[in-house]
This record gives C-alpha cells, sequence and structure tokens, in this order.
C-alpha cells in the first residue's frame, strides 16, 4: 500500500526554505493529480508531484496565510485511489 506524505505546513516567504508545497513520495506516479482548494472549496490551482510544487500564489498574488485543502488522485497497484487533507500556509 502506499503512504501519502505530505508537509503540514509551507512558508513561501523568500528564504529558500519550505518554498513551495507538494506530495513527497509521488513522483513516479506519472497519473496523480493534486487539487488545491481554499477553505470555502474553491480550486485554487492543480499540480503534478512531477513538478515543483505550489508557491502559494493565485494568478500570480500570495494567498493569504490559512489552511487549504488538497485532493489527490493516484493509482495504487493499478487501483485508482483518492486522498483528502490539508496544509497550512504560514507567512
Amino acid at each position: 500500500a502506499l503512504i501519502v506524505n505530505y508537509p503540514k505546513f509551507f512558508t513561501p516567504n523568500g528564504d529558500g526554505i519550505n518554498e513551495e508545497w507538494n506530495i513527497i513520495g509521488l513522483s513516479d506516479n506519472a497519473q496523480a493529480k493534486i487539487y488545491i482548494f481554499d477553505r470555502y472549496g474553491k480550486l485554487i490551482t492543480e499540480i503534478s508531484p512531477q513538478g515543483k510544487g505550489w508557491d502559494g500564489t493565485l494568478n500570480g498574488y500570495p494567498l493569504p496565510a490559512n489552511d487549504y485543502w488538497f485532493t489527490v488522485e493516484f493509482t495504487d497497484n493499478g487501483e485508482l485511489k483518492e486522498y483528502k487533507s490539508h496544509f497550512t500556509l504560514k507567512r
């Protein structure tokens, strides 16, 4: 079974540490898709585990420090699975 491992928070403040948020360990799962939502359920962005991750912006503008929710769809032993949870953006 695949374990979904993700950072509980990230701090996109320009210091070079924890600048992007992404799910760890899915980079070899080419079909995996990650959807990030605000607290009202509005889709903020879709990212790939193969990419650099989300930088905490929407249309180039920094979003406020808050909790954000995500859904990840991936395959595990040929079976499509979905995992949902949340993380914190700290400024």
